[in-house]
């Protein structure tokens, strides 16, 4: 038997949100049952009148089932009562407090506009390189056991989203798209236009998800529409210009750039700037036509859709008012290259089309209820397709067809074209920093006229920008040679920070995915959060033989740290929430603290607990009377017994872990081809964890092999159990986790236990 330890390549300054829910390559698979044999014309009553939830009798996704879940039609354009397959929300919480992978909502879309079965997906993918969006995958819908369709199904922006994302969600949040609905003929359009103090005239416009808002909503329409200068400190704007080149670049016209200026969320964080969200994405890639001032149609005319599309007009203050700002629309280009060179110009889209496509296939196929055929499917990847009636009429673009034309075209206007500044060989001026040390950042740029550093001390804080400088006297050696710098004194353990170069028509950012990617400055010395399982259901008890989420604290330094020195806290606002026990972690060493929500003064149990659906976990050392941030781990939605932790001890790359390793170091186990973790009950191993002594019993009628291996695959012991027979045996080795392979003629499964 063999182990094949795996470590992750880094993917600095990314945070991964990821479950199996919505894992692009696989389908899911998601059955309704409703006891009313009308089911459908009770869902259709309530979508023409109340909109609210029809209870099912259970939802059963991927094999795992919830009884008594809401359930309605939704969508505007897509739904018609008297079609088969419609878009579906599920809501699993509404009569239970019920949840899959801490998922609550899915927002299931029944592609009615995409013969290709791939822009929403495709889309959302795209996206997510360049700020937070949701995640989104396929899933096949059944209801009372009948096979309605293939569907879209992307994670819903709520609550549970900004909080993941932004960690919060109790500020303002707002829906920015007319509750009745947009269409042809309506005035009532979500465009940030400044309509006066008084909010009754926004609500026809917009929806408010929070207890609050309409005065932020109101005070950023009015900032928008009448003066700009504080701009930056009531939206984020970077985030807002992604958004805005997104839709430009993919023709994605049902949305704040097109005809309606809807399908977007704000969320006030807490740093009282307002952080847009892009929300469905089936129209994108030209299948939308309509631009506000024409319509364009054919695909040679949306190929051709002029970057800078409702620059001059004040019904769209959003775009007006910043790309009026010099610097504004320079970053507002270079973030269009990006996209277009990153995905487009090199063809990477389509290779991600087909990779979609290949997955769904036989799904598409066995779909007979969709509304194109099998043919336009294979098809629209590429070129055009004319299809007459329904919801899906008209002619849909080829998204390669589109899209490599719009490439050259951008690609060739003068705003792309000329020349943009260049940034390498970034350095600091120490590469092995301390906390509070003052450090240079410097780099070489060329063809510019201005250079500026962003950086911050944790993520979901602003980046404050500074300018660099090439005089000699910022860390960048010589005046005027090339070389600029600026300095930054480091607060906390990890530094993020990006180069941003300009010259008279260009910007130029380093990473160019900035500000949703940064560069980052860890420092040396002190503890670190290596491990987290927000929930333990299996994973390892602790000493109150509990199963509680924990916390994995690791001492990377060469010599013994006093723990009583740091604090835990899940709450930034109350940074000494809990401080870590009298007691020193040994070099190299880990410390579990449990977070239990059941503290003891000295002991290993924490104040409070994780959050299942994600939230923010920091380390702050003391700092006289008070504490300052020295380690910050963001996670999202995790699923049960699953921990979330740093790609190997100390690693700047945060991970999932099938395999958690509570107080032993992070390595990732590949298991052996066809061999499933097995949570049959009729294995007994006890007590786990166990201290020295591990009693192993076989259930069976037959004899099994009994392997035994350390972390590192290191076997540390191979035998035999008779029928019924029970093994004591006494472990000499180290701590940590033991993994056990028992085999028979019938079975074959693999188990985690953790010596202590």
């Amino acid at each position: 038997m063999k182990y094949t330890l795996l470590f992750a390549s880094l993917f600095s300054g990314v945070t991964v949100f990821s479950q199996a829910f919505y894992d692009m390559n696989t389908v899911q698979k998601i059955e309704i049952v409703f006891t009313q044999s009308n089911w459908d014309q009770l869902l259709d009553n309530e979508k023409a009148t109340t909109e609210n939830y029809i209870m099912a009798k259970s939802v059963t996704i991927n094999g795992q089932t919830f009884d008594s879940v809401g359930v309605k039609y939704k969508g505007n354009s897509t739904y018609k009562a008297n079609q088969t397959k419609n878009p579906l929300h599920i809501e699993l919480d509404t009569y239970k407090d019920q949840m899959y992978e801490a998922y609550t909502d899915i927002k299931l879309s029944n592609v009615a506009n995409d013969p290709s079965f791939v822009r929403e997906v495709l889309s959302y993918q795209i996206l997510r390189q360049y700020m937070h969006a949701p995640l989104s995958n396929y899933a096949n819908v059944y209801i009372n056991g009948n096979l309605i369709g293939l569907y879209s199904n992307s994670e819903s922006v709520s609550k549970k989203f900004v909080k993941d994302r932004f960690g919060s969600k109790k500020n303002t949040f707002i829906k920015c798209n007319p509750p009745a609905g947009a269409g042809p003929g309506s005035s009532d359009y979500p465009n940030l236009v400044y309509l006066g103090t008084d909010s009754s005239k926004y609500y026809a416009a917009y929806e408010l998800n929070s207890d609050y808002g309409w005065k932020e909503l109101i005070h950023l329409c009015d900032t928008l529409s009448n003066s700009t200068n504080n701009i930056e400190k009531i939206l984020d704007v970077d985030r807002a210009l992604w958004m805005l080149a997104f839709n430009n670049v993919l023709v994605n016209l049902d949305s704040y750039s097109g005809a309606f200026a809807q399908n977007y969320y704000l969320y006030r964080d807490d740093n009282r700037r307002f952080v847009p969200v892009v929300w469905d994405l089936n129209e994108s890639f030209g299948r939308f036509s309509m631009t506000g001032t024409s319509n364009l149609n054919s695909t040679t005319a949306k190929a051709q859709l002029t970057h800078l599309l409702h620059a001059n007009d004040a019904t769209y203050p959003l775009i007006k008012q910043l790309l009026a700002i010099p610097m504004f629309k320079r970053m507002y280009l270079a973030h269009c290259k990006t996209m277009v060179q990153e995905n487009f110009a090199n063809g990477a889209f389509f290779t991600q089309g087909q990779a979609l496509q290949a997955t769904i296939d036989g799904d598409v196929q066995a779909d007979q209820n969709k509304f194109f055929s099998y043919a336009n499917f294979t098809s629209n990847l590429s070129t055009d397709v004319s299809v007459g009636g329904g919801p899906g009429g008209g002619t849909t673009p080829g998204i390669a067809n589109l899209m490599n034309a719009r490439s050259t075209y951008l690609l060739a206007l003068s705003d792309f074209s000329q020349t943009e500044p260049s940034i390498s060989n970034i350095a600091l001026s120490n590469s092995a920093p301390s906390l509070k040390d003052t450090v240079f950042v410097v780099a070489t740029i060329a063809d510019e006229n201005k250079v500026y550093m962003g950086y911050r001390s944790a993520a979901n804080l602003p980046f404050s920008r500074v300018e660099m400088y090439d005089d000699g006297l910022h860390g960048d050696g010589a005046a005027n040679d090339q070389v600029y710098g600026a300095q930054v004194i480091l607060s906390s353990i990890s530094t993020q920070y990006y180069i941003y170069a300009e010259n008279n028509t260009m910007g130029k950012f380093s990473p160019a995915r900035a500000e949703h990617e940064y560069h980052t400055i860890n420092i040396s010395g002190g503890l670190v959060i290596n491990e987290l399982q927000a929930s333990n259901k299996t994973t390892v008890a602790a000493p109150n033989r509990n199963y509680e989420d924990w916390i994995e604290i690791y001492n990377p330094t060469d010599a013994a740290v006093q723990l009583s020195d740091y604090y835990l806290s899940d709450d930034s606002k109350k940074p000494m929430m809990w401080q870590l026990p009298n007691e020193t972690i040994a070099a190299k060493g880990f410390k579990m603290i449990w977070a239990a929500d059941d503290s003891v003064p000295g002991s290993s149990y924490a104040n409070f607990k994780l959050s299942k659906s994600g939230e923010s976990l920091g380390l702050y050392k003391k700092d006289g009377t008070s504490a300052i941030l020295h380690d910050l781990v963001e996670f999202g939605v995790q699923v049960t017994d699953y921990s979330y932790g740093r790609s190997s001890d100390g690693a700047s790359t945060w991970i999932t872990f099938e395999v958690p390793t509570p107080n032993s170091t992070n390595i990732i186990i590949e298991k052996p081809n066809g061999i499933d973790e097995s949570s049959s009950a009729d294995w007994h191993f006890y007590p786990n964890p166990y201290s020295k002594e591990l009693n192993i019993h076989n259930p069976l009628n037959e004899v099994i092999s009994v392997t035994i291996y350390s972390l590192g695959g290191t076997v540390l012991l191979s035998t035999t159990l008779n029928p019924t027979e029970e093994l004591n045996w006494n472990d000499h080795f180290s701590t940590g986790m033991r993994i056990i392979r028992i085999e028979s003629g019938t079975t074959s499964e693999i188990f985690k236990v953790i010596a202590q």
